[in-house]
């Protein structure tokens, strides 16, 4: 189906087997960390045996070029095990991040691909991106952050809002105004470093599911020419490639969400009984695991569609927002049905189910609103 490779079907097992072994046995200590009020994520003590049996199992660079020793899986390859990864609430992804990898292998001349790409395919360095402002939304045009050229440098000036993994990466994509307008053209991507004067973290905000995001303040941060990515005033085009890539990904992320959550259902529900009969003999109840496998096969085709249209070099724009429309709306009817079928034990902090219901809810918000994305879908559509 779709193409894919007997080897590829065996990485996905694979991986299947790490997440089993290796993963799922810490949920019950994340859950209780996130409970308490703590981050939900790895500590670095936490992460290095993991990041070992990678390396050992060679679930490694699994989208990194072959020329930096990566194993340059096509997507269709990428979706199957990113599927198997949303299985468990434990964030751990195979190093290194698939849509910023993407990014910098299409756009970054040869002296950023051996400052960034190497040793960001080869994970030892880490990324964050930084688009949405403050006011502006998923809205490009209203973007305020200006860099002005200075001899040879960019002054930077603005403020960024929802950046993800904050503080750790070592550095950000950040987009900025340099021409003026009131469209996507003339805004630039600049690869900032951390600890360059001038850009700070400035606050931290919770999020739901015990996840951070950060805002950031540029105050007269200066990069030279050579920290420009791709070319200036297509930064927005060049990032749609991470923004495609990452819509593209949040199918497989809410099957096997989905899929975590269906498991959990059907068995609980031939082992639960009320009022003298079991709850895998209600007719409600069938009918949501009957409508969940339904939903998660259909969105399995879509993201696999897309995945070899994408492989195939096509332009997938209007798939990947078909796909984080339906995969996130899936994910949320099915996991909510899980829930309601576990009663007053799914509603605990015990369960990974509250957990997965946080995540997929805030996956309505980011990389663009579900609104947006009908939107945008409609209106490709209608120009035709």
């Amino acid at each position: 189906m779709f193409g894919i490779a007997e080897e590829h079907r065996a990485i996905q097992e694979l991986v299947a087997r790490f997440v089993e072994r290796e993963l799922m046995p810490r949920e019950a200590a994340l859950l209780a960390r996130e409970a308490a009020g703590g981050e939900l994520h790895l500590t670095d003590a936490e992460a290095a045996p993991l990041l070992a049996k990678c390396r050992e199992l060679g679930l490694w660079g699994l989208d990194a070029p072959a020329e930096y020793g990566g194993a340059d899986l096509p997507t269709t390859a990428l979706i199957l095990v990113q599927e198997e990864l949303s299985r468990t609430v434990v964030p751990f992804s195979l190093p290194p991040e698939s849509p910023v990898l993407r990014l910098l292998m299409v756009v970054a001349n040869e002296d950023q691909r051996q400052r960034y790409l190497e040793p960001y395919a080869a994970g030892r360095i880490r990324s964050a991106t930084a688009i949405s402002e403050p006011g502006a939304g998923a809205d490009p045009t209203a973007m305020a952050t200006r860099a002005v050229k200075e001899g040879d440098h960019w002054v930077l000036n603005g403020r960024k809002i929802w950046v993800s993994y904050m503080p750790r990466a070592d550095f950000t994509v950040v987009l900025a105004r340099t021409a003026a307008g009131k469209d996507h053209r003339g805004i630039t991507a600049f690869l900032v470093d951390r600890g360059t004067p001038g850009f700070r973290i400035e606050r931290e905000i919770p999020m739901l599911g015990g996840h951070r995001t950060y805002e950031l303040v540029l105050d007269g941060c200066r990069v030279p020419d050579s920290q420009v990515l791709g070319e200036p005033g297509r930064g927005f085009a060049h990032m749609q490639l991470r923004l495609t890539r990452r819509r593209l990904l949040m199918g497989p992320m809410c099957i096997g969400m989905a899929r975590r959550a269906l498991d959990m259902m059907c068995t609980y529900a031939t082992q639960r009984t009320t009022f003298g009969a079991r709850l895998a003999d209600r007719q409600a109840v069938q009918w949501w695991i009957a409508d969940a496998a339904t939903a998660i096969h259909a969105c399995r085709l879509m993201a696999l569609d897309a995945a070899a249209k994408q492989d195939a070099g096509q332009d997938v724009r209007s798939e990947a927002s078909m796909i984080k429309v339906f995969a996130t709306e899936m994910a949320t009817r099915v996991i909510d049905h899980a829930m309601q079928t576990f009663g007053a034990m799914g509603m605990t902090k015990e369960m990974p189910l509250q957990l997965m219901a946080q995540k997929v809810r805030t996956m309505r918000v980011y990389e663009g609103p579900t609104e947006v994305h009908r939107m945008v879908v409609a209106r490709r559509l209608l120009a035709r």
